[in-house]
């Protein structure tokens, strides 16, 4: 049997701020910053209007794919993003005739069998039952809550990640993604008054607090729990440098994450997990402010940057601002840093309008398996999106 010892992290570190004068930006700064990426939008619109971008580029390039993809959900927020920011009835027709692929999908179980119909449905059809009070939207997104209840493990209190519920290879194994997974459950329980769901999503959540954060602030990507006794077993990464080290996006992952959950759950202590992950992420970040695809890389020589990890952990940084209380001087500096790594997105990762038809390039899908190296990831994309959004508005995001 494994006893783990509770968890004592570290003091809070000082963190240093961006240059003087890089405060919040104004309107003035941020609009051509936000026209420039719906420019790019604009020119995907016409590729992917029935289909949508795989989830990396090649040569910059995404390729046209049916929704069968775990990353579908992140085109689909970018046009309701795109619809909120300009108010353009394209945007808005496209988003709809989204929301019936997606109930397609959830109701034929078109690759569903995993813990990404968060992803999937959050920012798809969730987005649409809020935004224009789509009723097939709200009924796809209950369809795919259950389907995630489903792979709720009782006896480990996790979501199982991925692969059939009877595999023992992947039994009690979650990771650190899942956390902007659990979204949708509390969605589901607010629109059907069932505990089942947000009861769910607070036992995972307080496992992925146990289990996957270190004691240093680093996070685990994956860690397996016993299904019989409920007992930890081990972590290890799938997609990181080492089963010791901190994958970027994934850290990033834990920043919104446990900021969301916070949120969501009513729980204060894990805004403390999420403060504490910016922290870590914040203090490994290279010169120009984007991370490495890896946080055991700190320094600004060869190693790919992962743009799509830097704008997650800047809407994460916006989200942990937000939640903490306004005479939190913390609150101002992450905000801060969030605009410094947006604008640095801006200005030095953004596609170019000829030769590419992405919106961030110079990010990483998975090293290990060299897929999507140096190249767009959609995610990067939407998430750069919501980042603009953001800084420019009162907004509520879609996952709340």
């Amino acid at each position: 049997m494994v006893v783990l010892t509770p968890t004592v992290l570290p003091p809070i570190a000082d963190e240093p701020l961006p240059p003087s004068g890089a405060g919040l930006p104004t309107a003035e700064q941020l609009d051509p910053q936000i026209a420039q990426a719906l420019a790019l939008v604009e020119r995907m619109l016409p590729q992917f209007d029935q289909w949508f971008p795989a989830p990396s580029s090649e040569s910059n390039i995404y390729s046209p794919i049916d929704n069968v993809e775990w990353t579908n959900g992140f085109w689909t927020g970018m046009v309701w993003l795109a619809w909120e920011f300009t108010g353009e009835a394209r945007y808005r027709t496209l988003g709809e005739r989204h929301v019936s692929s997606f109930a397609q999908r959830a109701h034929e179980r078109i690759n569903t069998d995993h813990h990404d119909l968060g992803f999937l449905y959050t920012l798809s059809a969730c987005a649409a039952h809020r935004l224009i009070g789509s009723v097939e939207g709200r009924d796809a997104g209950l369809d795919a809550a259950r389907q995630l209840l489903a792979r709720f493990d009782p006896v480990a209190g996790v979501i199982q990640a991925w692969g059939d519920m009877r595999d023992p290879e992947q039994r009690g194994r979650m990771i650190i993604d899942c956390n902007l997974n659990l979204p949708l459950l509390y969605w589901a329980s607010a629109q059907t008054g069932d505990d089942r769901f947000a009861d769910a999503a607070n036992r995972h959540l307080a496992r992925a607090a146990r289990l996957l954060v270190r004691s240093d602030a680093s996070t685990y990507h994956t860690f397996y729990v016993d299904t019989v006794s409920g007992q930890p077993r081990h972590g290890s990464t799938h997609q990181g440098f080492s089963d010791d080290s901190s994958w970027a996006r994934g850290q990033a992952w834990g920043i919104y994450g446990f900021a969301l959950g916070a949120r969501l759950s009513g729980e204060a202590r894990y805004a403390e997990i999420a403060r504490r992950l910016a922290n870590h992420f914040l203090n490994r970040l290279p010169d120009d402010g984007i991370c490495c695809w890896d946080l055991i890389f700190t320094d600004n020589d060869e190693t790919p940057r992962d743009s799509s990890a830097a704008a997650i952990a800047a809407c994460g940084l916006l989200e942990l601002a937000d939640i903490l209380p306004v005479s939190d001087p913390a609150r101002e500096a992450y905000g801060r840093w969030a605009w410094r790594i947006v604008a640095q997105l801006g200005q030095a990762y953004l596609a170019p309008m000829e030769g590419s038809n992405a919106v961030l390039l110079h990010g990483v899908y998975h090293m290990p398996n060299k897929a999507g190296v140096d190249e767009a990831c959609i995610w990067g994309d939407y998430f750069y999106l919501e980042a603009l959004m953001r800084l420019r508005r009162v907004w509520r995001p879609y996952w709340l």
